[in-house]
């Protein structure tokens, strides 16, 4: 056997145990989801009997649903929960998209300046901050408890990511021929922005809308903060709270869970295709 066939099998026996280490991890990330997914239809016995069971000895039943909404008021709470979610996802995208491009397109100090400061921000907990933010919006302030504070916080902890996203994206992959060939046009630097680059970030703006839009709805510790008034309560605390007063039925608790998830895995499920190509636009020159 020579080099080059002794090279390719090695090549093959270590693509073979990838494969398998990645379908290994897979099945421990996909176990929990199953199990919530064939028990959530069944009745409180059969999953105490027998959790492993596709089908209860009582057979299908529908019934941890409409009670599990009923209980932890769904509606209300899937309302609050999309509103603050779309309000901040929306405003991140616009006020990182615009920022990055006055940063890309300006060679001021300041830009360097601000860019670098945003960068930096990146690497600071959520954590070190929490104690003085509840102290100052809430002490100070007394702004706490109101979804519009909240949507607030969000854009601010995540503007920066979705800056340094957009600014890859502009940089590598929109020519300036396209803006200077627009102003020769008559278009302002405005229009410039909304009808040429901005367009092109879609692949970009579907990666930060699918990666901001997950944090924020699933986020606990920052609204439990921040909303006080138990009407404006998001899903996760609202999930928290039905799961702390009805822990010993774990049928609602796994019908709350997969009402709780099925929103923003359906969006992932839609904006999937573009993921990839955002993550990838800042990496390679275009």
């Amino acid at each position: 056997m020579n080099q080059n066939e002794l090279a390719a099998k090695q090549k093959k026996r270590r693509q073979v145990i990838t494969i398998i280490v990645l379908i290994i991890v897979f099945i421990l990330f996909v176990i929990p989801f199953l199990l919530v997914l064939i028990n959530v239809f069944k009745t409180k016995g059969d999953i105490t009997s027998n959790p492993l069971a596709l089908i209860g000895e009582h057979g299908f039943t529908l019934q941890n649903f409409p009670e599990a909404m009923a209980k932890m008021d769904f509606w209300n709470v899937f309302k609050n929960s999309a509103i603050i979610t779309f309000s901040a996802t929306i405003l991140t995208i616009l006020f990182s998209a615009m920022a990055s491009f006055v940063i890309v397109r300006n060679n001021w100090k300041a830009c360097t300046l601000f860019f670098a400061l945003m960068i930096a921000s990146m690497v600071i907990p959520f954590q070190v901050l929490m104690v003085p933010l509840v102290s100052v919006y809430g002490g100070i302030f007394g702004i706490l408890g109101s979804r519009i504070t909240l949507i607030f916080m969000h854009v601010g902890f995540s503007v920066s990511m979705a800056t340094f996203m957009f600014h890859g994206a502009i940089h590598s992959n929109i020519p300036i021929e396209l803006e200077e060939a627009a102003l020769i046009d008559g278009c302002s630097r405005w229009q410039t922005f909304w009808k040429i680059v901005f367009p092109l970030l879609k692949p970009t703006v579907a990666t930060v809308a699918i990666i901001d839009a997950m944090a924020f709805w699933n986020d606990y510790l920052l609204p439990s903060l921040v909303l006080t008034d138990k009407e404006i309560y998001t899903i996760p605390i609202a999930t928290q709270a039905f799961y702390g007063t009805y822990s010993t039925d774990i049928g609602l608790v796994m019908a709350a869970l997969l009402l709780a998830m099925l929103p923003i895995l359906i969006l992932y499920l839609f904006l999937q295709k573009h993921i990839v190509a955002g993550v990838t636009a800042g990496a390679v020159k275009g």
